[in-house]
This record gives structure tokens, sequence and C-alpha cells, in this order.
């Protein structure tokens, strides 16, 4: 139910500038900036600035390890207007603003590896700094799931 439309799915090779110039759009909404390129989301602003369509993006700006996305860098760097979607922190009766993202993997917090591990509930939550560095993992997967 709902506005639904094909998703272009973004390869390294690429040209989203192109890609957009040939199908004209009203509007490009974008999921997930996060993952994109730096080049990506540089190819964006051109098509907001040369083809005169908007781009709407979507994404978390850091990793669980407090890190920024290249994509979400990028986004910052290029964009016109950024506005935060703010959200509460995951942990059992905490109202602090969640600004960070824990991993959790076999019960223990991680702060460190690779960037990207696909996953969703199970592995990041979305909580304050404070439950970043000291999480009651028992209870935030009591709370969150698994």
């Amino acid at each position: 139910m709902g506005i639904s439309k094909q998703a272009l799915v973004v390869e390294e090779d690429t040209d989203l500038f192109e890609s957009v110039r040939a199908q004209m759009p009203d509007c490009v909404l974008v999921d997930e900036v996060q993952f994109l390129r730096a080049y990506h989301v540089q190819q964006l602003a051109r098509v907001a600035d040369d083809l005169d369509i908007p781009v709407i993006m979507y994404g978390l700006l850091k990793d669980y390890r407090n890190r920024l996305f290249e994509g979400s860098e990028a986004a910052i760097l290029w964009a016109d207007r950024i506005e935060e979607i703010k959200t509460i922190c995951a942990h059992p009766g905490c109202d602090r603003k969640a600004t960070m993202i824990l991993k959790v993997k076999d019960g223990r917090p991680v702060y460190e590896g690779e960037q990207i591990e696909v996953g969703g509930n199970d592995l990041y939550k979305s909580v304050c700094r404070k439950h970043y560095f000291h999480p009651d993992v028992e209870g935030l997967m009591r709370a969150t799931g698994p």
C-alpha cells in the first residue's frame, strides 16, 4: 500500500548523474547514503545543481566505532541542508538522545573491526554516549530483542 518505485542498485562504477539524467525524475530519494562512495554523493550534488532535481538522502552518520561513513561524510560536505532524525537510546529506562551505534555480538559490545557487517537489530543498537561506553548488554537485549 502506498507509493512505490523500482530502486536503482548503486555499484562502484555507477554514474549516478548519467543514470538520473537518462530518466529525469521529479526527485531522487537515497536510502542508506552511508554506503555510497564520496564520488557518488558528488554526482548527486551535480544532479541537484545541473539538472535542478531535488535530492533527498537518508542514512547513518557514524558506524559502531564512532567513525564517519564515507558516504555520510561526503553528504555533510555537499549538502545544502541537513536535518537530524532524532531517536532515543535503546537502553531500558534511558531517555537520552541516541548519538552512537553500539554493536553487540555474542552478547558482548564490539568497538573494533570491519566497518560494515550486514545485520539488523540483532547486531546494532542506537544508544546514548553513556550506554555506548557502559552498556548493560543483557538489559539492552531483553528490551530490544536478539
